[in-house]
């Protein structure tokens, strides 16, 4: 388990009031490093072995999620950019904005 991917957990974690609240689920990919879930049971390491399935699946490298969640780079401008791959539901992609930046 990398230390990169128990750091974002716990940032995520912090910053999720309600996971219940999100009207899905989510799955952060940072390629390399593993995968993070977002889900009603609140954020959690991804089972690798299970290939776990999601409504919206965001990837990005390691670097990209870090100034996300720093807030040095909105989540906007990470997926115009290109920086930022998003797959499923984009609507639901968009009401992550507040939880990232």
């Amino acid at each position: 388990m990398a230390s990169v991917i128990e750091e974002a957990v716990a940032r995520l974690a912090a910053r999720v009031v309600d996971a219940g609240a999100l009207p899905g689920v989510v799955k952060f990919v940072l390629p390399g490093e593993g995968a993070i879930m977002l889900d009603a049971q609140g954020v959690r390491l991804a089972d690798e072995a299970a290939d776990e399935a999601a409504d919206v699946t965001l990837t990005a490298e390691t670097h990209v999620f870090q100034a996300m969640l720093e807030g040095g780079l909105s989540p906007m401008s990470a997926f115009m950019s290109g920086k930022l791959k998003v797959e499923g539901q984009v609507g639901l992609a968009m009401k992550l904005g507040q939880i990232l930046g």
